[in-house]
């Protein structure tokens, strides 16, 4: 069994070469301002399992990172707009998640830092004068919505910003006001449209590329999936093809194992194609047990954040982790990306949790790089790095994909 783990000569060999990759595929995409992913680290495999366009830990950072972050910020901001003074944060509508309000704070910081007026608020929450952050309130600007050529727009205490930088994932759909000032990421790539087997569909040609480039096969960086379609749940019917359909992937995750000497049981995870905030995800271990299932816990598979209806699923591989606490409790990487490139890592662990399971439950909690990293991130700069910023090029591809 090949790991990955003795092989980080082959990113090092190859790093020149890897870069200037890098740079030509960045240059044929609309590289995002940020983003997020979660990898899994097996040691066997190293990949990408999910990745979110509107990330919202960037309170988990490590102050260290922060004048790094910032830079890259302002980076992305001027190369496309050079004129760019004030940047405006439209936040989800949360008002009572003190962490995601602590994630607003940073980004507010982030970006003053990077050298713009920053402003913070949306029509939604244009009620509170403040919502409240783990460490201090965050105070909202006054917005409000004018029309402008016929089209709703922006306005914050009366005039328009110069960029709106989204941190809301549109799950419930566009949200007014978005059309008449430039935005980032921009609103095709929220939830009401993007599909996380897009973004899979999109990484598959960069890993294959690079993969090549280091000589190995691809399935070391990428988890094997596929789509369930038109999956009505609730129906008995639906739930046996699924689970039938569950069963022969396993299989040939079994048939793959037993060739490549892994001696584990092959678990999938179901997801919400279109979910985030870890609602509607399972793991089994084989199709009888999503049969058995309670409608309690199918309800929670179909339920995506919103109240949108889930009828299509993205099966995929599941790939534990290698990282461990001193007491057995399961880490995973999450990265932080600016403008395409790994700037900040944190780690995700939970001691609830089997090396195995979905680590994003309420009993998990973040360490930075600067704590953890000596623990966790001997491969931070490497394969942790490299499969992020691949994932950041799918990201790019899905947007032109949605343009054309």
């Amino acid at each position: 069994m090949m790991n990955l783990h003795e092989l980080t000569s082959l990113i090092e060999d190859k790093r020149e070469e890897i870069t200037s990759w890098m740079e030509e595929k960045r240059s044929e995409v609309s590289i995002p301002i940020y983003g997020s992913v979660d990898i899994r680290d097996a040691g066997w495999k190293i990949a990408v399992v999910d990745a979110n366009h509107f990330p919202a830990g960037f309170n988990n950072v490590a102050k260290e990172d922060e004048e790094h972050l910032a830079a890259l910020l302002r980076n992305h901001i001027l190369r496309r707009d050079e004129t760019c003074k004030w940047v405006h944060l439209y936040p989800e509508a949360h008002t009572r998640n003190a962490a995601y309000v602590e994630n607003l704070r940073t980004l507010q910081r982030l970006i003053s830092k990077a050298g713009f007026r920053c402003t913070v608020g949306s029509p939604e929450l244009q009620s509170h004068g403040s919502i409240d952050g783990l460490s201090a309130p965050l105070l909202l600007d006054y917005v409000e919505l004018k029309e402008f050529d016929g089209e709703q727009g922006i306005v914050v205490d009366g005039k328009r910003p110069d960029l709106i930088l989204l941190n809301n994932d549109l799950t419930e759909g566009i949200v007014p006001g978005l059309g008449t000032t430039r935005v980032s990421p921009p609103p095709q790539m929220g939830w009401h449209v993007r599909r996380k087997s897009n973004h899979y569909e999109a990484l598959k040609e960069y890993v294959h590329e690079i993969a090549e480039m280091l000589g190995i096969e691809p399935w070391y960086l990428m988890t094997d999936w596929f789509i369930s379609k038109d999956k009505c749940l609730d129906k008995e019917a639906c739930r046996i093809e699924l689970a039938a359909e569950v069963d022969d992937f396993l299989a040939k995750i079994a048939t793959r194992y037993q060739a490549m000497g892994i001696d584990r049981e092959p678990v999938v995870f179901i997801k919400n194609d279109s979910g985030t905030y870890g609602l509607g995800i399972l793991s089994v271990k084989n199709g009888d047990e999503l049969l058995a299932l309670s409608n309690r816990k199918m309800k929670k598979l179909m339920y995506s954040k919103g109240g949108v209806d889930v009828e299509n699923f993205l099966i995929q591989e599941g790939v534990p982790t290698c990282l461990n606490t001193e007491s057995d409790g399961p880490v995973e990487p999450v990265v932080y990306l600016v403008d395409g490139q790994a700037a900040s890592w944190f780690y995700r662990i939970n001691e609830k949790k089997s090396d195995i399971e979905n680590l994003n439950s309420p009993s998990a909690i973040f360490q930075s790089h600067s704590e953890v990293g000596h623990l966790y991130g001997k491969h931070a700069h490497g394969w942790h790095a490299l499969v992020a910023e691949l994932s950041m090029l799918a990201m790019g591809k899905e947007f032109s994909a949605y343009q054309n």
